[in-house]
């Protein structure tokens, strides 16, 4: 795959270099850039009875946009296909903002709270300790997957191209991908395709993450756990983060003042979790990390 050598160099840029707030103070970051698109499309569109269809013709819309400009990117070299494909990963700025919730919490419960509001839609005010703690490990080992895994799973298949789809579309889901009054109609396409793009890197996620951990002789019951979650891919790395730390994920949170009791994943293991586990969490992180990076390494070898 000539993308494998590509992505090698990308994955190591982002690790060393993450998201410079120099850099992105001064420049809109291109996330940024696809939520105001998406935006867009949202208060032009969202209206009237044909609300499903709209959100329909919005998909293709974002899909051809994020082709275009990821096959007019690639004809600058790979120079700077490296450079998008590192700004788009996002391995050491998800490793910071969770090791931060960690800090926080080692200094004050309000602290945790703040910093965990960073990473997570859900109501943190109330939170206690254990539960911050937990948020930030399955925001960790979601946002792996989505933020790390599959983009870099993408632009190894398709390239650039393949890449700036799928970001776009995660963003999309993102911002227009709920089960509301305003968004189950014009949001299906987009949420259900996210869902298709997923499929692969989240079950990917969840096998490296027991691989790293020692865990595969679980495999059995990660799989059952994943089954479990509401959502049909987040389940496998937070199923898989969950055996590997031993501790109990998902489980009921408040959504806008409203608690919703979500099953357990890995219910008999620990709830009281702490900083520490937040820790193990990252080094987790960064550990799977590693070995992503050495089998890429090994497919630029091979192709």
């Amino acid at each position: 795959m000539s993308t494998a050598p590509l992505l090698v160099a990308a994955l190591l840029l982002d690790a060393i270099l993450g998201e410079p707030k120099w850099l992105w103070s001064r420049l809109p970051h291109p996330a940024v850039l696809m939520g105001k698109l998406v935006d867009a499309f949202d208060q032009r569109l969202n209206k009237g009875e044909f609300r499903r269809i709209n959100g329909g013709l919005t998909a293709v819309a974002l899909i051809a946009i994020a082709l275009i400009f990821g096959w007019l990117l690639s004809l600058f070299g790979p120079v700077v296909e490296i450079i998008c494909a590192a700004i788009l990963i996002a391995q050491r700025s998800l490793t910071d903002h969770v090791a931060a919730v960690a800090t926080g919490l080692r200094s004050s419960l309000s602290d945790g709270q703040r910093a965990v509001a960073l990473i997570v839609s859900r109501d943190t005010a109330a939170m206690t300790g254990p539960q911050v703690a937990r948020s930030a490990i399955e925001s960790g080992a979601e946002n792996f997957s989505d933020g790390v895994i599959a983009p870099a799973f993408w632009f190894l298949v398709a390239g650039l191209p393949g890449l700036l789809v799928y970001k776009m579309i995660n963003t999309a889901d993102s911002m227009i991908g709920y089960r509301t009054d305003k968004y189950e109609e014009f949001g299906k396409a987009a949420a259900r395709l996210d869902d298709v793009l997923n499929l692969i890197p989240a079950r990917l996620t969840g096998l490296l993450i027991a691989l790293g951990s020692g865990q595969l002789r679980d495999w059995r019951a990660i799989i059952s756990d994943a089954r479990r979650h509401r959502s049909p891919n987040a389940g496998w790395p937070e199923a898989a983060m969950s055996r590997a730390l031993d501790l109990a994920l998902a489980g009921p949170r408040s959504y806008d003042g409203q608690m919703r009791d979500f099953p357990w994943v890995n219910a008999p293991a620990n709830k009281a979790i702490s900083a520490h586990d937040i820790d193990a969490c990252t080094s987790q992180l960064w550990r799977v990390w590693g070995i992503a990076l050495a089998m890429t390494v090994a497919l630029a070898l091979l192709f």
